[in-house]
């Protein structure tokens, strides 16, 4: 055993994989737990794991329709996982046409936006959702998320649910469809 006579080299051998594994969780993939209804029905409430490529912080390489990882900017310290669906200069709707009478009121005090109003997203910003609308603190309460808070994308969850290891990794998908692939129909 080379280590066992020279403390000194021990020390710095653990040293250096310690920062090994730092660098690859920080700037490679992660794993980390998940909870809360804002992402069903994509993800459980409950005893899901979420794979994140920490490669794709701070936007690089995210698409409408993905799952990021990101730093809430109402708590610090907090990480979420929300669906992006506006990029710098796309335009999105405000609010969702279930939701829109909810807050037609606010306009005409001053105090609010036209209810299914747009904005373009600004440079350096995306705007970000959760699949369960109701139950989800997203851009519609916070405005755009500072692509510098993207933590990471989404690529697998994980859920001990079965007996058999080979159902625990699942692959996250990007939720949404191109609405031209919607129409057409095959044959």
């Amino acid at each position: 055993m080379p280590f066992l006579g020279h403390p000194l080299r021990l020390l710095l051998a653990t040293l250096k994989g310690l920062a090994l594994a730092h660098v690859g969780l920080t700037y490679g993939f992660s794993v980390g737990a998940g909870w809360g209804p804002s992402m069903l029905p994509t993800f459980m409430t409950t005893q899901e794991w979420f794979v994140t490529d920490r490669r794709c912080r701070r936007g690089r390489g995210v698409r409408v329709g993905d799952c990021v990882a990101y730093g809430i900017p109402v708590e610090t310290g907090e990480e979420g996982v929300k669906r992006v669906i506006g990029l710098p200069g796309d335009y999105v709707l405000l609010n969702s046409p279930g939701l829109a009478g909810e807050y037609e009121d606010e306009e005409e005090g001053g105090g609010g936006t036209a209810a299914g109003g747009m904005i373009q997203v600004p440079r350096g910003h995306c705007y970000i959702v959760g699949d369960n609308l109701p139950w989800s603190r997203d851009s519609r309460d916070f405005g755009p998320l500072p692509l510098g808070l993207i933590k990471g994308k989404v690529v697998a969850k994980v859920s001990f649910d079965s007996w058999n290891p080979l159902y625990w990794f699942s692959k996250v998908e990007n939720g949404l469809r191109h609405p031209e692939a919607a129409l057409a129909r095959p044959g």
